[in-house]
């Protein structure tokens, strides 16, 4: 899957309509998170008390396996959702709220 890096493009959705360049720029970011253990991993990331989670503690609450799961944190890191930090053989991943908020401000009235 080749997954573009979300960046900032242009106004709300919903003050004015997008032009088609910019309407291909956020459906590849909502298509990101459009999969529901992606969705999950970002929220679990999002809402962890130290701000990060080692990829070892998203196995247990997803029920998904390890490859699984890296697949996955590979796919949101790649769009620029995810931080990544090796941390000897761990790896701690955390939300970049820049990025999360070009969607979330897509959608939101002005």
């Amino acid at each position: 899957m080749d997954v573009p890096i979300i960046e900032s493009c242009c106004q709300p959705v919903l003050s004015e309509p997008l032009d088609s360049a910019d309407a291909v720029e956020l459906a590849a970011g909502f298509k990101v998170l459009a999969d529901p253990i992606r969705l999950r991993l970002l929220s679990l990331i999002a809402t962890a008390e130290s701000g990060e989670m080692c990829a070892c503690e998203l196995v247990a609450p997803t029920g998904r396996s390890q490859p699984t799961i890296s697949h996955h944190l590979s796919i949101l890191t790649d769009a620029g959702l995810l931080t990544r930090e090796q941390r000897g053989k761990w790896v701690y991943f955390s939300v970049d709220p820049e990025r999360v908020a070009i969607l979330r401000d897509a959608l939101s009235p002005d």
